[in-house]
């Protein structure tokens, strides 16, 4: 039977202890599992038959996480990784290698940035930056070695949005694959397959997690391209741990419910932030103001719990906030149900160059606000006692 996607957070791919009956699934906290005999070790090495044979290559928890987000995003199977980073590498290293071409959207992550500019270049990779919000630079920048359009949609720290559906047509008419970033709304706010998105990943570590106390990443897609994944993954082993994973479908039951209220608030503080004297201009998709306003309307379930805004005054004023702000909490991840303040330009892309964020559209003013799931009334009150003084 299907379900709505509110109750396939809590039931989706649940699994019981088939030994006890517990409803909670237990930690399978295993290095190595126990073969029968050693003809049922080699057919598992051999892939003749399904079960476990180290963590490494699968556990019960990690796969279970994996085929839960896959469910809600609508693929066909996923994988675990040990981190967010690891999940974009993932994607990169299971589609290209050295000679063919990958497209990234200039404004991403500021590990993503790092990653395709020191690191996949060097092992041969040509690397294409543009701006996917216009999808005529997508369309200019292809290639006949080009394997991967990899885009971030809301982008993070901008809350710029790409038109998936108009990348994925353009990528498609040359067989490129397309991959979203799926971290800033998670499967209960958008649903890139819908828009034919051919791989979805996640930093878990934000609205998965939902509680800021687990570093992981998650990889959606066909089973085809899952297998190749799956593969690199072996290779480089940043595969997740157990205990990490089954926090992780712990926080994933509550999902609907936070993300409801992460809206609600943000909503509700960006429009209040609209109207303070301190503030030059709010970035967030379902505000009327917001330039792509229509498109987060269209590919949107709603806007999110991250809010950018600028600073009158600049650097020193974003940088002076953050030294303000008592509620508020200072640090630089996002999807708590804490509300975490950062400003990129001094702390997650100081390492950028001047011309770097300038292409990121990261300006020197430029604050992000994840907003958490307490009262918003404090939250305002907290950011405008720390904006006076």
């Amino acid at each position: 039977m299907k379900y709505r996607i509110e109750t396939d957070i809590v039931h989706g791919v649940h699994q019981t202890d088939p030994q006890t009956g517990a409803l909670s699934m237990p930690i399978y906290q295993t290095s190595t599992f126990v073969f029968e005999n050693a003809e049922q070790g080699a057919r598992r090495f051999k892939g003749e038959e399904d079960g476990f044979i180290y963590t490494r290559l699968g556990n019960p928890n990690t796969n279970v996480l994996a085929q839960k987000i896959a469910v809600l995003e609508g693929y066909e199977a996923g994988i675990a990784t040990g981190s967010g980073m690891a999940a974009v590498a993932n994607v990169i290293l299971a589609t290209a290698q050295a000679g063919d071409h990958i497209i990234v959207d200039d404004t991403v992550y500021g590990g993503t940035h790092y990653l395709v500019e020191d690191d996949i270049r060097k092992i041969g990779i040509e690397v294409t930056r543009v701006d996917a919000s216009h999808p005529e630079q997508v369309a200019e920048a292809l290639q006949p070695n080009t394997r991967l359009v990899l885009i971030e949609t809301p982008a993070n720290p901008t809350l710029k949005l790409i038109d998936i559906q108009a990348v994925v047509d353009i990528a498609h008419a040359k067989n490129v694959l397309v991959c979203v970033d799926n971290t800033f709304l998670t499967p209960y706010l958008q649903r890139p397959k819908d828009f034919g998105a051919d791989i979805v990943l996640h930093s878990a570590t934000k609205y998965i997690s939902g509680h800021g106390d687990v570093v992981a990443g998650v990889v959606v897609g066909s089973k085809e391209f899952i297998q190749k994944a799956y593969k690199v993954s072996t290779h480089y082993g940043w595969s997740m741990s157990p205990f990490n994973a089954w926090l992780l479908l712990r926080g994933l039951k509550t999902l609907a419910v936070r993300m409801d209220r992460h809206n609600e608030n943000a909503l509700k503080i960006a429009r209040w932030l609209e109207t303070h004297p301190a503030v030059e201009r709010v970035y967030y998709p379902f505000l009327e103001s917001h330039p792509q306003y229509e498109l987060a309307k269209r590919q949107q379930k709603g806007g999110g719990g991250v809010i950018s805004f600028e600073m009158k005054g600049g650097y020193e004023a974003g940088k002076a906030l953050m030294d303000h702000v008592q509620l508020c909490t200072l640090a630089v991840s996002l999807g708590d149900c804490d509300t975490l303040i950062q400003h990129p330009a001094s702390m997650t892309h100081a390492g950028m160059s001047e011309a770097d964020l300038a292409e990121a559209h990261i300006t020197p003013g430029l604050v992000r606000l994840s907003v958490g799931i307490e009262n918003a009334d404090d939250l305002m009150e907290d950011l405008d006692r720390a904006m006076r003084q």
